[in-house]
């Protein structure tokens, strides 16, 4: 008896016998979408520089370097993550270019190609929050508005969040529940899962360290003054 439970085509992704819905097997090949994708950084990074500079000729090299590192994730957040929350009942047919790089990313974590309910979530809220957030952190430091600090600590507060709970749940189905969603190639684990998100770890931490320190030392000197004026207002009256 022929049976009327649906086939699913063959796929490159872990575990094996996951059911991806219409898969396509990508057009482009792990070189090209990579030169693709590390283009498009270089002309948003080349875009934003000159765009700085123009506004703030004399902006510091650190607050430069944040700058960047802001409206690329705004990008990233914003079109490459929202397009996953948009598209993630047919990720596994998609062929633009954005499709077929969550397509390349999904072999270290095929999550992303079932319709897994905590990274749809948690890709939404970064999309929406993150991403506009980024763009106004990026422009507040270029412009050096007093607020970026506050805006700073919490855009990267989120982002580091976002990715610990990212990690962890990872590794809770790893350990606990004995499911791999990478390829055993030692790339795709490390080169992918491990190196490409650490960034939203590692950076994110310094730059919640720096607005919390300076943001201290704001509040310290805002006391100090206050204390001078009392003092001051206070030896006034005395005479």
């Amino acid at each position: 008896m022929a049976s009327n439970a649906p086939k699913f085509p063959a796929h490159p992704y872990y575990p094996e016998k996951v059911e991806i819905l219409g898969y396509l097997g990508n057009e482009w090949n792990t070189l090209e979408l990579l030169s693709m994708f590390s283009g498009g950084c270089a002309v948003i990074f080349a875009v934003t520089y000159i765009l700085v500079k123009r506004v703030r000729p004399n902006i510091s090299t650190a607050d430069l370097s944040t700058v960047l590192w802001f409206v690329l994730c705004g990008f990233i957040h914003l079109f490459f993550e929202g397009y996953y929350s948009y598209n993630f009942r047919r990720m596994g047919g998609m062929q633009d270019l954005f499709g077929q790089l969550w397509k390349e990313y999904s072999l270290s974590d095929s999550r992303y190609q079932t319709q897994n309910a905590f990274v749809l979530c948690m890709e939404t809220i970064t999309a929406v929050c993150w991403g506009p957030l980024s763009f106004i952190v990026a422009s507040m430091i270029a412009t050096d508005h007093p607020f970026r600090h506050p805006l700073q600590a919490v855009v990267s507060l989120g982002q580091l969040y976002g990715d610990v709970l990212y990690y962890a749940t990872s590794m809770f189905d790893h350990y606990i529940l004995n499911l791999s969603y990478s390829r055993p190639e030692a790339f795709y684990f490390w080169g992918y899962f491990v190196f490409m998100n650490s960034f939203w770890i590692i950076i994110p931490l310094k730059l919640l360290y720096d607005s919390i320190v300076k943001s201290g030392r704001a509040f310290a000197a805002l006391d100090k003054m206050e204390r001078a004026l009392k003092a001051n207002g206070n030896a006034k009256k005395a005479l």
